[in-house]
């Protein structure tokens, strides 16, 4: 009996959580998120998708030996392809600076397991094309006294889902919209996969 316990305890443990990450750019948080998550024994990085047919995140990825492709609008909001494909390969959908709107039956088919990370402390400096120089300039140029990461669940409307983190820091008088994009970097790197094992974790 104690034996039939513990086989099935064994089981339960190496049950294992698949993300797949959606990005569009250079790709370094998806990198981040990759190694760190790399020989872990619960969660499994199976995908990397981009709506960007040259975008450096995809060359990461076959580095990195992770399966990647790319995929245009029609495959994303006018047809189930990339939905059928996340059904497939995804228990959780990371977007690591993906800049499209998620359509609505992808949040559907995965509640509460689709996951952003924001460069700046949200509600502020959020919404449809606020996202990399853009967020960090708007910050130097309304003189925010600080900025920060903000990671959260996606729903239908740009950086409206409910907030999971926060971190942040002070904005100096000197600092630069570069300066700030640094700092912000330092955050992501150090938070995101942390906050993602967390989650996973959580959900059991």
């Amino acid at each position: 009996m104690l034996l039939i316990i513990y086989f099935i305890c064994e089981q339960q443990v190496l049950i294992m959580n698949r993300i797949v990450i959606l990005a569009s750019g250079s790709g370094s948080n998806a990198e981040n998120i990759i190694k760190y998550f790399n020989n872990n024994k619960s969660v499994s990085v199976t995908q990397v998708l981009s709506n960007k047919k040259d975008a450096k995140v995809l060359e990461r990825a076959k580095r990195l030996k992770i399966s990647n492709s790319y995929f245009n609008r029609d495959d994303f909001s006018k047809s189930d392809k990339i939905l059928e494909l996340l059904k497939e390969h995804a228990d959780y959908v990371i977007l690591a600076g993906f800049l499209w709107k998620i359509p609505e039956s992808i949040i559907n088919a995965f509640p509460n397991k689709i996951i952003n990370i924001h460069p700046a402390l949200l509600p502020k400096f959020g919404g449809k094309g606020m996202y990399g120089m853009h967020v960090h300039n708007a910050v130097v140029e309304n003189e925010e006294k600080e900025s920060g990461i903000t990671i959260h669940y996606v729903n239908e409307n740009y950086d409206e889902g409910a907030i999971i983190f926060q971190e942040k820091f002070k904005v100096l008088p000197s600092d630069t919209a570069d300066d700030v994009a640094n700092k912000v970097h330092k955050l992501e790197y150090e938070y995101f996969p942390k906050v993602i094992e967390q989650v996973i974790s959580e959900n059991g």
